[in-house]
């Protein structure tokens, strides 16, 4: 995603929203990631992955944003790590750690979600603490299960709290995946 884009999406969500940029492939616009929010975004920052892909040498970033979600503060950390043809699951744990090393030190519940290009890297996550309420979901992606969500001073809602939402238009090559958190 781009920045122009990012911004016509959130205003037409009526939502608040950061964006950074990772790289400028060959096509000349920003690859990047963004947290969109109906609630109040009160700081953002980059988070550099290590590694560039394969073939592209295009290079990735996580956006951290500080989310004030009724009058408590949430850390929501929006992720798209290197796919597996541009990098073995050993760069995706290397990128996934520099997340959880800048996550570290966050008080506040965290969110981490996006695009993992991969299943296995989730029980990184998961040996550090963080729920994993996607875990069994299904595909989001033909037959994968590469997006996901992880929670850290949340509890997941009874009942039915995370899916893939299969319905609607189509706007990526990824259904979006959805969960319900408590404080």
């Amino acid at each position: 995603m781009h920045a122009p884009g990012v911004e016509a999406i959130a205003r037409a969500l009526g939502m608040n929203y950061v964006y950074y940029p990772a790289s400028r492939p060959s096509s000349g616009q920003d690859f990047g990631n963004a947290v969109l929010s109906p609630w109040p975004i009160e700081s953002s920052h980059k988070v550099l992955l290590p590694g560039q892909s394969r073939g592209t040498h295009q290079a990735r970033a996580a956006v951290a944003a500080s989310v004030r979600v009724g009058g408590r503060a949430v850390t929501v950390y929006s992720v798209h790590l290197t796919s597996p043809w541009g990098m073995g699951g050993g760069g995706r744990a290397h990128q996934v750690d520099a997340v959880l090393a800048d996550a570290e030190s966050v008080t506040d519940p965290v969110v981490v979600a996006g695009d993992f290009n991969s299943h296995g890297v989730g029980a990184r996550l998961a040996a550090r603490g963080y729920l994993w309420p996607t875990r069994h979901i299904g595909h989001s992606i033909g037959p994968f299960s590469y997006d996901h969500i992880f929670i850290r001073g949340l509890r997941v809602a009874e009942g039915t709290s995370a899916g893939v939402a299969k319905g609607g238009p189509h706007a990526s090559d990824h259904w979006p995946v959805w969960g319900l958190f408590l404080y």
